[in-house]
């Protein structure tokens, strides 16, 4: 057995790699999503796209995000956990040979995943979406299959070194590639082929396809800047262990597989929608006002309800490597204080955001999509699950670090299991129709946090008061949705009600921020943990709020 010495010293770095990490994650994630809200904006706003393009676009999209979660999803997460139980042993040689025999196999499972989607788009199309437009969006789509895969490989062993900005600025670099080559080739293919919402489709999705080559290609430039480095530590590796290949893959596939089925079960979850949504609505909707509510749903809605999470994913990435790390020390203490500082701040992240959404979903729709601001109640039932995904979100990365893989899984398949039987009940209800699929995915979420929170519990012990956890984020957010709402109703009799949701949203956020600081939801100790928390705590001394 090894044994590994600590020293406070260790710790305390760990620690700040920890939030610095997860801080560098949290903005690359906020201008990704901002990036993408954008270029959505773009494309729903645009004459000939709209809610009928993101319909053709979101029904392949989801087939390949299904099939770029079996080649890819679980690889970042998997290797990063493998490689930091090695670095934080000293065993550099073993993490980097880890790293090889995982780009050379799954780089032909990506371009197994990329052939089947390319030679399999007609069928996917015309007999499981039953939208045949969406046939070439996917034939675009096909090759960037293989470019996120062998990228996921590489970000998995940067995250692993605790290099987590490298993954952030490549993911960065290609959300902001993807945005401008959205508009220049949507803007192109619009002129080229009359307006056809069909073709701007696919020239959306090529841009997206481009965009993942761009940013695999920032990734293999760096780690060629990075070989000296790299076979430094190779150098001054300690405890190294020879294992075969085959034997290195088993691992691999032992930790990125539960992985992967989780976030399947998350694709499938999307994919219920996709199957369920349209074909149940035509049976009493006109097809094309079915696939517009679709586009909604897949839309609009999805990436609103889906912009809270940008914030919140750092954890969930930061927390593999990191409890994987404290694990292999045995430093149970660290799992602690990881695990219980970042539910807290999941739940101030979801909590005011879904708050936000319901009392603004209407505002924010005409705010963001004048031309296109139908979908208020979606919104306002769908944004319910944010908290739950949220949550869930961390508590997943937490279990993995730790080693539970299947327990998200079994946690998200049951809530899936829920969501279908709910969709397929409610949706042909003409009286229900399309808010069938919202309260499905609300349920959905909700299943699977219960089930993971209590997964955790009983295999972490740490500690979270209900007073810090639920009543005081509850209050703090009660507090800002109120004030909010008042300014909003006040300042729209006054001035316009685009610069009125503005002004709202952003006294929203400040009143939020005070009520989190007046509450004493943070501890001292919790402060400074963070960066440039020392500073904080004085000025709140002086303040005598602390």
């Amino acid at each position: 057995m090894i044994k590994i010495k600590k020293n406070k010293n260790q710790n305390i770095n760990k620690k700040e790699g920890f939030m610095q990490g997860v801080l560098t994650i949290m903005f690359s994630q906020i201008l990704i999503k901002l990036l993408g809200l954008i270029y959505t904006l773009y494309l729903t706003n645009r004459q000939g796209y709209g809610d009928t393009g993101n319909g053709i676009s979101a029904g392949a999209y989801q087939i390949y995000a299904l099939l770029l979660t079996i080649s890819s999803i679980g690889l970042p997460s998997a290797i990063s956990k493998l490689v930091s139980e090695r670095t934080a042993i000293g065993d550099h040689k073993g993490a980097h040979r880890i790293f090889k025999i995982a780009f050379a196999t799954f780089a032909l499972v990506g371009l197994i995943g990329s052939l089947l989607l390319f030679f399999g788009a007609h069928i996917i199309a015309n007999n499981w979406l039953l939208i045949p437009e969406s046939e070439m969006t996917l034939v675009a789509l096909s090759p960037a299959i293989f470019f996120v895969t062998v990228a996921s490989v590489m970000r998995g062993y940067f995250n692993g070194r605790q290099k987590l900005s490298i993954g952030a600025k490549s993911q960065t670099l290609e959300q902001v590639f993807k945005t401008l080559l959205t508009i220049i080739i949507v803007e192109i293919v619009a002129i080229l082929s009359n307006v056809s919402t069909q073709w701007m489709a696919a020239g959306a999705n090529l841009a997206t396809t481009t965009a993942t080559f761009l940013g695999f290609s920032y990734l293999f430039l760096y780690y060629k800047t990075e070989r000296k480095e790299i076979a430094s530590e190779i150098k001054n590796t300690v405890n190294y262990k020879y294992e075969s290949v085959v034997k290195v893959i088993r691992k691999i596939l032992f930790v990125s597989i539960p992985i992967t089925l989780t976030a399947i079960m998350s694709s499938i979850n999307k994919n219920v929608d996709s199957f369920t949504v349209v074909r149940n609505l035509k049976n009493f909707l006109p097809e094309d006002q079915a696939i517009s509510l679709y586009g909604i749903l897949g839309g609009k809605v999805d990436t609103l309800t889906t912009l809270p999470l940008a914030i919140n994913v750092a954890f969930a990435t930061a927390l593999v490597p990191a409890i994987s790390a404290a694990k292999a020390r045995k430093d149970n203490k660290a799992i602690a204080e990881k695990t219980s500082f970042s539910l807290l701040v999941s739940m101030l992240i979801g909590l005011p955001c879904t708050v936000g959404l319901v009392v603004f979903s209407q505002p924010i729709l005409n705010l963001l999509y004048p031309n296109a601001s139908s979908g208020a109640l979606i919104l306002q039932i769908t944004s319910l699950a944010t908290i739950f995904i949220i949550l869930d979100q961390t508590i997943n990365g937490t279990l993995q670090g730790y080693g539970k893989l299947m327990l998200p899984t079994v946690s998200m398949g049951i809530g899936v299991i829920v969501k279908f039987i709910l969709n397929i009940t409610l949706i042909p209800n003409p009286n229900i129709g399309i808010y069938g699929a919202c309260i499905g995915s609300v349920a959905c979420h909700l299943v699977a946090f219960l089930i993971a929170f209590t997964s955790l519990k009983r295999n972490i012990k740490f500690k979270l008061p209900f007073s810090k956890f639920v009543i005081k984020p509850i209050i703090a957010s009660g507090i800002m949705g109120i004030c909010s709402y008042f300014t909003y109703v006040i300042l729209k009799g006054i001035i316009i009600e685009r610069m009125a949701t503005i002004i709202a949203i952003f006294v929203a956020i400040s009143i939020y921020i005070l009520a989190v600081i007046v509450l004493k939801i943070f501890s001292k100790e919790e402060f400074l943990a963070l960066p440039a928390g020392d500073k904080i705590i004085k000025i709140l001394e002086k303040l005598k709020i602390y």
